[in-house]
């Protein structure tokens, strides 16, 4: 698999290129249904480059996080800008950064987080095609038809025959982003759409954990993610819960007003 393209002097990284189509994705599809839903397009757009900021931060600081043995080891770390992101440090960065945003515009978070979160489940999904080229978050070895060798990855181990993790990832997340919009489309309770992209998005991700082979920290017999997950899965059903029995409740405790 390649995932530079070099046309004379310029070098295209497609893993980069299929991150900024899952940005602007997001942010194109979150535009459309917000018109329908009458929300703000200026309150989105704001939440969409705070969590671009905070998304970066939160996924720098996790792999900070994991690496602390390494980068003791080896300082330039902290400044490789080029490698090392973790995508649950994105989520929670951006959700973070997203509801400060909320809190200052006097806007109601989870309107919006329920808005945002199916497009941000398409967005992973462009961003794993990104990672399928670039050759990280590669799975372990196996002997099935269905499988990945890589060449020329400087993440993957070449001429060895892995699991496609990011391929199943990819379409994990691309099937939860449409199931989302068309749950949202029924027009459950507020906070019930991110509830249920905490609860498929944390299953999800601790089971193809147990399929990639790639460094992400452990805790235990947990990796780091899975550990994440765990928590993640146990907020979204509370999430879940709580929204059923407190529908009706003022969202102030939500925007922080």
């Amino acid at each position: 698999m390649i995932n530079d393209i070099h046309i004379g002097p310029l070098t295209i990284h497609l893993y980069g290129v299929m991150v900024a189509i899952g940005y602007m994705s997001a942010l194109l599809i979150s535009e459309r249904r917000a018109k329908k839903q009458g929300l703000n397009p200026d309150i989105l757009f704001g939440i969409f480059w705070c969590a671009v900021l905070g998304g970066a931060a939160g996924s720098k600081l996790l792999y900070y996080t994991v690496s602390f043995q390494d980068i003791l080891k080896d300082p330039s770390i902290l400044w490789n800008f080029q490698n090392g992101w973790v995508v649950y440090g994105g989520i929670i960065g951006g959700v973070a950064a997203g509801w400060g945003y909320c809190r200052y515009k006097k806007a109601d978070f989870l309107s919006y987080l329920d808005l945002v979160l199916p497009a941000v489940a398409f967005a992973q999904g462009c961003g794993r095609i990104g990672c399928f080229f670039a050759g990280c978050c590669y799975g372990r070895e196996t002997d099935s038809a269905f499988s990945i060798q890589y060449w020329q990855s400087d993440y993957a181990p070449n001429g060895v025959k892995l699991i496609p993790t990011q391929i199943y990832s990819s379409i994990g997340d691309f099937a939860m982003a449409f199931l989302l919009m068309a749950y949202a489309k029924r027009n459950p309770q507020k906070g019930k759409v991110s509830a249920v992209y905490c609860i498929l998005y944390s299953i999800g991700r601790f089971i193809i954990e147990m399929l990639r082979n790639d460094y992400r920290g452990t805790f235990g017999f947990l990796s780091t993610s899975q550990l994440i997950s765990v928590f993640i899965l146990i907020l979204g059903i509370g999430m879940f819960l709580w929204t059923g029995k407190h529908s009706g409740k003022d969202e102030e405790e939500w925007t922080g007003i």
